[in-house]
């Protein structure tokens, strides 16, 4: 009891007040990023006609136009259909453009009307952000995903050859996306900047990752440009769990796609802890 409790030093009063001690925080704070991840997940659940449906209505008619208009002139694997072939290129499209838009709109929004400011009082540290925002990235482009394709299969045979590659890809494409948003979000300081690097980068790069045709199809530069595109790897790795067959080794698209996913979680945090762009 006496350790707990030491006696009052010479000149004190035995009944004096002690400074109060500050609590230490624990090594990881569950609750405030559990809090953190369902507000952002609340977010994009609550205007689900712009955040799900919307991509859904939209992967409906890229299937309505490119299936039907090129689905009896083109065959890129054997026995599978060209509708079926692009459906998991279109899957994966939204969940990279989905999971960017998550994190990236949550910042912006929070810088613009200075409800950042409760966010940087918070008991979270920077990793503790990190992982609460990109998981609940995650989450909108795997239920956009999953979504697209529960449609896609009321008109279609899908096959799933390797689900657990299915599921790796997304995590880690729909992962490093979000890590991406977070850092677009930190350096815009405007909502327009956003949507520039969204309309100028994020979604050229994903139209030309060989979601409507297959890249070995290319020819010359054109083929050598779309390998040095990270997102090709992503969506190539994705079909390959659907149909077992891929234009480059699943392999190599596997290490191109956990270094994109590493590189963007890396600055992200990284940023995050330097505060770059969150104070004033």
């Amino acid at each position: 009891m006496s350790d707990q409790f030491p006696t009052a030093l010479p000149g004190h009063r035995s009944g004096a007040a002690k400074p109060a001690t500050q609590p230490s925080l624990p090594s990881f704070a569950w609750v405030p990023v559990w809090t953190l991840f369902r507000k952002e997940v609340l977010r994009f659940t609550r205007v689900w006609l712009q955040t799900v449906a919307a991509p859904l209505v939209t992967t409906l008619l890229y299937l309505l136009v490119f299936g039907h208009a090129m689905g009896n002139h083109t065959q890129i694997y054997p026995g599978v259909s060209y509708m079926a072939f692009i459906v998991p290129g279109l899957m994966m499209m939204s969940v990279l453009q989905n999971a960017f838009a998550n994190s990236s709109s949550s910042l912006i929004q929070a810088k613009v009307t200075g409800n950042i400011i409760f966010l940087l009082l918070s008991p979270l540290r920077p990793l503790e952000i990190f992982l609460a925002m990109t998981a609940a990235s995650i989450v909108r482009g795997a239920v956009v995903g999953l979504a697209i394709l529960l449609l896609a299969i009321l008109f279609l045979r899908l096959p799933i050859a390797h689900p657990w590659w299915i599921l790796l890809f997304t995590l880690l494409g729909a992962g490093g996306m979000g890590a991406l948003g977070i850092i677009a979000g930190l350096w815009a300081e405007k909502f327009d900047q956003i949507a520039g690097f969204q309309n100028f980068l994020i979604m050229p790069l994903t139209f030309l990752a060989g979601v409507f045709y297959s890249v070995a199809s290319l020819p010359g530069i054109w083929r050598q440009l779309s390998l040095v595109n990270p997102f090709f790897y992503i969506v190539d790795g994705f079909r390959y769990g659907f149909f077992g067959k891929a234009d480059e080794s699943i392999l190599l698209s596997l290490a191109v796609a956990t270094a994109f996913f590493l590189f963007s979680a890396f600055w992200a945090w990284r940023l995050l802890q330097q505060g770059y762009k969150l104070r004033p």
